[in-house]
């Protein structure tokens, strides 16, 4: 039984891997993602105007507005380029619980670079390196995600990132430079199903 999506010619072929479905469910027009691709840019915009400025006031709630729609206006399907309506509920919540773990490792690598600078034989143990990798992740959206994780996490630094998910990363020390991509790799392309 169909319950979302509206309905739409039968794709060449008729249905595959499918047993008894009633009708083919078309995916929404580029015009629709396109508009809650954007609906949702204005939200956390405004949203994030709101919590930044603190005003309340008419007037710094209208100038959040005309700023959000214009940025959004302008640059709307930057935020959410690859996202397709139907899918970005789920997409945020696995985005949602990605946040603490990178949190977490954030955490630890400021411990171990606590450790590294305060070590008695701190110049022993920098030893500073390009580290060279090819990611497996697809969508431009998956690697812009991993090379800012990546930056995040005090020790590395994302120094050029290919469309074809080429990495060069600047690492401060051996152990750095062993964890990449690792494990970050992998939940991220939990988060954007590449998995």
């Amino acid at each position: 039984m169909v319950t979302k999506g509206h309905m739409g010619a039968m794709p060449p072929g008729g249905l595959s891997n499918r047993d008894e479905p009633e009708f083919y469910v078309a995916p929404l027009p580029r015009s629709h993602s396109l508009f809650f691709s954007r609906a949702l840019t204005f939200i956390l915009l405004f949203l994030l105007w709101v919590l930044l400025s603190g005003k309340f006031d008419l007037f710094h709630l209208a100038l959040g507005i005309l700023s959000c729609a214009i940025i959004t206006y302008f640059s709307g399907d930057l935020l959410l380029p690859e996202l397709q309506s139907r899918g970005l509920f789920f997409s945020w919540v696995r985005f949602v619980r990605y946040i603490p773990w990178l949190l977490y490792q954030i955490f630890l690598a400021n411990l171990h670079m606590l450790w590294l600078v305060f070590h008695p034989r701190m110049m022993e143990r920098i030893d500073p390196r390009i580290v060279r990798f090819q990611s497996r992740l697809k969508k431009e959206l998956a690697l812009v995600t991993l090379a800012n994780a990546i930056t995040l996490t005090p020790g590395t630094i994302t120094v050029y990132l290919s469309v074809e998910g080429e990495f060069k990363v600047h690492a401060i020390d051996r152990t750095s430079a062993e964890a990449l991509p690792g494990e970050m790799e992998q939940r991220v392309a939990q988060v954007f199903e590449e998995d």
